[in-house]
């Protein structure tokens, strides 16, 4: 009897059958989308090795809790923020300046949602995300534990506490910034295709990341994400020293005037840009920038030349709390005396109702204001010579571990 024609129809159907599988059977290694969402608490792709930790406790209280947190974080302030940057910016440039950042990408998307090129910068290191699937059994939920602690006083009150962050992001399994950047792009809505590590030499060129690099050189990683729209965009997260010391000795800013000019974001900047040991940064920003968004912790307004700008104020300044005395600036509140309301809190002043925010527009060389904004603010009249009034005095944020979502 001859069995061939069985045989080779049982190999048709095991070949069906193998394709069939083969689809779902699972990637030996977590793609960089993957694991971030998987940070994130987002469900990763069916083939990813990640999904079995998902059945863990750990991460799906991780997932709940943020789910949780930023459903009320994007109702209380980041939809409030796109709305508020759709009405006042036309057309920003395609780069962004984030300096004394950390790994706040989330802020800078809801600013700057049309940039292509996001350039954060700070002291905290890039650090590492390893293979989370050959983390230790048992080890996931703390670590992702970890990383909530690290973000909860940007989910709570829009900046870091960055001795927090040191401290919960600790160098044995998840470490530095990336897992926070890897969070914000997944509940961005952004899909992450690559994130390498690099160095800027001191002439500011960019190189693959390596034991060898010069001591002066800046470390940092490069992460190339598509946005909802599908364009293709660029995160640069620098961790650098931006005293005039730190940039003088290095070719960080360099780098920044290859993309420049470009949009600015300052916010909870501790005031460093009030000192005289942060004048290479602050005049790099001014310089550089088309729109300079900022609280009053960012360029005091004494630095701002009335020829070259034109200013929109929003909100109410306060004065700063009170960690950082001797930082009052009459001038801004001068200034902040025709100021729109806005309904989203930020910086340090993070309640609603008592934020600042001011926007500066570069003037052309004909004195008129240019498209990048189109607040219906008039400019406001020079400021007139105050004695200075103390702030009325607020309640700093807690320097604990304090969630605001609760637990």
């Amino acid at each position: 009897m001859n069995m061939m024609p069985s045989v080779r129809v049982a190999t048709l159907v095991a070949a069906v059958l193998f394709a069939a599988v083969a689809p779902v059977r699972a990637a030996e290694t977590a793609t960089v989308d993957d694991t971030a969402k998987f940070l994130a608490g987002m469900m990763p792709s069916a083939d990813s090795p990640l999904v079995p930790l998902t059945r863990d406790p750990g991460w799906q209280r991780h997932a709940k809790f943020f789910d949780s947190a930023f459903a009320q974080l994007e109702q209380r302030q980041i939809s409030k923020i796109r709305g508020w940057s759709d009405t006042n910016l036309a057309a920003p440039r395609p780069t962004m300046f984030y300096m004394f950042s950390g790994p706040d990408f989330l802020y800078a998307n809801a600013f700057y949602p049309k940039a292509t090129t996001y350039v954060l910068s700070a002291l905290e290191p890039p650090g590492s995300v390893p293979d989370l699937a050959k983390l230790p059994r048992g080890s996931i939920g703390a670590a992702l534990y970890n990383v909530e602690r690290s973000m909860g006083s940007i989910l709570n009150f829009s900046f870091f506490i960055t001795k927090q962050m040191k401290v919960d992001l600790r160098a044995d399994q998840i470490s530095g910034t990336l897992p926070v950047l890897y969070v914000f792009l997944a509940r961005s809505g952004k899909t992450l295709k690559s994130v390498e590590s690099i160095t800027v030499d001191n002439q500011g060129a960019v190189h693959p990341a390596s034991e060898s690099a010069a001591a002066s050189a800046v470390r940092g990683a490069r992460i190339t994400f598509k946005g909802e729209d599908g364009v293709d965009k660029t995160l640069y997260y620098f961790s650098t020293d931006l005293s005039n010391p730190g940039v003088r000795a290095s070719g960080f800013l360099k780098f920044c005037a290859t993309l420049a000019p470009g949009n600015s974001l300052i916010k909870s900047a501790s005031y460093l840009l009030h000192s005289g040991n942060f004048t290479a940064t602050r005049d790099f920003i001014l310089a550089n920038s088309s729109t300079i968004i900022q609280d009053d912790s960012g360029i005091p307004l004494t630095y701002y030349s009335a020829k070259k700008w034109r200013f929109f104020p929003f909100g109410r300044y306060a004065g700063p709390i009170s960690e950082f005395p001797g930082r009052y600036q009459e001038s801004y509140a001068e200034l902040f005396r025709q100021a729109q309301p806005i309904d989203f809190g930020i910086g340090y002043r993070w309640r609603t109702h008592e934020s600042n925010l001011l926007l500066s527009v570069r003037l052309p060389d004909d004195g008129t204001a240019n498209s990048e904004a189109t607040s219906s603010t008039e400019p406001p009249l020079p400021p007139r010579p105050r004695k200075p009034r103390p702030p009325a005095p607020v309640p700093p944020p807690p320097r604990s571990g304090f969630f605001f979502f609760g637990r």
